[in-house]
């Protein structure tokens, strides 16, 4: 019988694998994705202590200190599967064309380089976190991600399956983060389970990404074959602009299994880059079985209108 034995969540966004000196330079994105002028007025000089250099590399140290024990637990489960929980930003899919759930189950899918000729310089210099310089076809776990399809559907989820990739897409970032940063030299086998997070109107609410996360569960469990699998959350926590408060009650509702108050989290607040906090809710469903620990949280602000990424790092052990 297959069987979920361990599970990782990860922030995946450009700030976790910029070094400090990028920081304030990324920040500069961020005038055209917020209310920055009017969070800069709102807060004051409020975040001036957060804003050093001293404090930007004992973060930044942090961050690395936390992805590389996620990388040392996942090389370590000896899985032979792993079922990874990203959004698909219009990369596989079209933003026009964006189902709300999708599972991947062709025989293997395509890391592509990106084209880098209009990749602002702050994104350029974490792509090595997201995008293989070469073309990189990873293996899937094929028949389990098909029975995980079927037995989805059977439980009443309207999911989308894609066997074959489309011509010239690559897979979404959330995905290939897992396998450049935390997989290491050995390619284990995974299943994509793409959500929309960010795209209106057919986003799945928060109560419904954990009820996903738990026919997940069920799904694995109901596999005859005798597999380890493991469960990767890639993205989130808040951002573009950081809310402490937020990424707080989320991992402490996670840790406390309150299903409730994960499920009343307010659809408002799950927005934009923030969305993807629902990956780590799909995550929690699917390993309720199991103890979740934080690793770090670090709340990433990188300018004075507090923008930046609420990285959050942790596991989920028997």
């Amino acid at each position: 019988m297959a069987t979920i034995v361990m599970g990782l969540g990860t922030s995946h966004g450009s700030q976790v694998s910029l070094t400090p000196d990028w920081w304030p330079r990324h920040g500069e994105l961020d005038r055209k994705r917020t209310r920055y002028d009017e969070l800069v007025q709102e807060r004051g000089d409020d975040l001036a202590p957060e804003l050093t250099e001293e404090v930007w590399q004992r973060k930044y140290d942090d961050v690395q200190r936390a992805v590389g024990k996620l990388a040392e637990d996942l090389q370590g489960a000896a899985l032979d599967a792993v079922i990874v929980v990203g959004d698909d930003q219009a990369e596989m899919y079209s933003e026009d064309s964006m189902p709300a759930v999708a599972v991947y189950w062709g025989e293997t899918v395509a890391d592509l380089p990106r084209d880098m000729t209009n990749v602002p310089a702050s994104r350029a210099a974490a792509m090595w976190a997201k995008h293989s310089a070469v073309r990189e076809d990873y293996p899937v776990a094929t028949d389990l991600a098909r029975h995980i399809i079927e037995s989805l559907i059977a439980d009443g989820f309207d999911v989308a399956q894609l066997k074959v990739q489309p011509e010239g897409e690559s897979l979404g970032h959330a995905f290939t983060f897992v396998r450049l940063r935390l997989m290491g030299d050995r390619l284990i086998p995974i299943i994509p389970v793409m959500l929309n997070t960010y795209f209106p109107p057919n986003q799945p609410t928060a109560a419904r990404c954990y009820a996903l996360g738990q026919a997940i569960k069920q799904a694995v469990s109901a596999w005859p074959a005798d597999m380890r699998v493991g469960v990767v959350a890639s993205g989130g926590l808040s951002h573009f602009v950081v809310d402490e408060a937020l990424d707080r009650a989320v991992l402490e509702g996670i840790g406390a299994k309150d299903v409730d108050a994960l499920g009343a989290l307010p659809e408002a607040k799950l927005q934009s880059g923030s969305s993807e906090i629902k990956n780590w809710l799909v995550a929690a469903g699917a390993l309720s079985d199991l103890s979740f620990e934080v690793v770090d949280y670090v709340p990433g602000y990188r300018s004075a209108a507090g923008t930046g990424c609420g990285m959050a790092f942790a596991r989920w052990t028997a």
